[in-house]
C-alpha cells in the first residue's frame, strides 16, 4: 500500500514522503481499515515538527482523524465488523495519510449516514474538542455570547456551528476576506477580521460593553491577552490550543477582579479518565447531524499524492476550511 511517512522531524513538504509499505495488521483490541477520507489538523503539523505532545516513533505515517471500511478486526474486538463504515482517531505510527489505516476499537465510531466520507472523516476531533469546550467546560447556554478564534480553521469552525446548535449568538474572528466569507457560511452571527478591525473593541460594541459570555480559544499568546479585555463578567475562556506559537501567561489577579474563569481543555484525556463521555459525545453528534445543526464545510479534497502540500499550507496558515484526504 502506498502511505506517507516521515523519517526525520521538520516542516511537512520537507519531511513527508511518499512511499510503498506493507499494509498494517491489527493488534487484539484494533481494527484496519481502508481510509475514505482523513482530515488534515493541525496536530499532524505539529507531530510533524516534533512539537506536539505526542511523540510517534520514527517513521510514522500522520493523519490523526478518519473515515473508512472496516477491513480486519483483531482477536478481542466483536463490536465492530468487517464491511462497517466508521469514523475516529487513527493509531500511529500508523496514520490515516495512507490507502489503510490503524484505529483502536474504543475510539472507533459509527460514521452518520447523513455525512459523506470526507465530512465523516471531520467530525472526530474538532466537534468533540468543541462540546466539551462548549457544554461540559463552559457551560454555554442559549442566548450567550460566544466569541470563536480562528473561526475558519478545523476546530474554530465547529465551535461555531455548535454554538449556534445551542442557541447562542456567535461572533467568528478571522484573518483574511476568504476567511470571513467561510466563517459566515458556517453560520457565524458576526464576523470580525482581524486584519481590518480590533475584536476587542467590535465585542464590546456588539455587547454594550458587556463582553463575551464564552471565549473558544485555539490560538494563544497575545489572542488570549487580548480575549481578557473583552470577557463578560462571570465569563469563562476555554484554552483550547496555542495555534498561534506562544503559550499565554494568566494574569490571575485580573481574573479576581473581573470574576471570569479560566477553563483548559485537553480533549484527548476524556478517552483515558471517562471513555463512556466520548461515546455519548458521537451521539450527540450524529444526532445533530442528522438534524442538519452541524456539518463539516469541506474545501479542499485532495488525492493521496498532494496531501503533503495540504499539510504544509495547513502549516502555514494558508488553507480555509477543512482539508481533507478524499481517495
Amino acid at each position: 500500500m502506498k502511505a506517507w511517512r516521515v523519517h526525520e522531524l521538520g516542516e511537512p513538504s520537507a519531511v513527508l514522503r511518499l512511499e510503498e509499505v506493507e499494509r498494517p495488521e491489527p493488534g487484539p483490541r484494533q481494527v484496519v481499515v481502508r481510509v475514505a477520507g482523513a482530515a488534515a489538523n493541525f496536530p499532524d503539523v505539529l507531530m510533524c515538527r516534533g512539537l506536539y505532545q505526542v511523540k510517534p516513533p520514527l517513521p510514522f505515517t500522520p493523519g490523526v482523524e478518519l473515515c473508512g471500511e472496516v477491513v480486519a478486526v483483531g482477536a478481542e474486538v466483536a463490536e465492530i465488523a468487517v464491511g462497517e463504515r466508521v469514523l475516529g482517531g487513527a493509531v500511529l505510527p500508523h496514520g490515516g495519510f495512507a490507502e489503510f489505516a490503524i484505529m483502536d476499537a474504543a475510539q472507533t465510531f459509527p460514521a452518520p449516514r447523513s455525512l459523506d466520507d470526507a465530512e465523516a472523516a471531520s467530525l472526530f476531533i474538532g466537534y468533540q474538542t468543541g462540546w466539551f469546550g462548549l457544554h461540559r467546560r463552559a457551560g454555554l447556554k442559549a442566548g450567550e455570547t460566544l466569541l470563536v478564534h480562528a473561526a475558519a480553521g478545523g476546530v474554530g469552525s465547529a465551535a461555531v456551528q455548535l454554538g449556534k446548535a445551542a442557541g447562542a449568538r456567535v461572533i467568528g474572528v478571522v484573518g483574511g476576506a476568504e476567511k470571513a466569507s467561510y466563517a459566515e457560511e458556517l453560520g457565524a452571527d458576526v464576523v470580525i477580521d482581524r486584519h481590518r478591525d480590533d475584536f476587542v473593541q467590535v465585542v464590546k460594541e456588539l455587547t454594550n460593553g458587556r463582553g463575551a459570555d464564552v471565549i473558544y480559544d485555539p490560538v494563544g499568546g497575545d489572542v488570549y491577552q487580548r480575549s481578557t479585555k473583552c470577557i463578560a463578567f462571570e465569563g469563562r475562556i476555554v484554552v483550547v490550543g496555542f495555534a498561534g506559537g506562544d503559550i499565554q501567561t494568566a494574569a490571575l489577579n485580573h481574573a479576581l477582579v473581573k470574576n471570569y474563569s479560566i477553563v483548559g481543555l485537553h480533549w484527548g484525556l476524556y478517552n483515558t479518565y471517562d471513555p463512556a463521555s466520548v461515546s455519548e459525545c458521537h451521539r450527540a453528534l450524529t444526532t445533530r447531524a442528522a438534524e442538519g445543526l452541524i456539518r463539516p464545510l469541506v474545501s479542499e479534497r485532495l488525492p493521496l499524492d498532494q496531501i503533503a502540500d495540504g499539510v504544509q499550507r495547513l502549516a502555514d496558515g494558508k488553507t480555509v476550511g477543512r482539508v481533507v484526504y478524499a481517495p
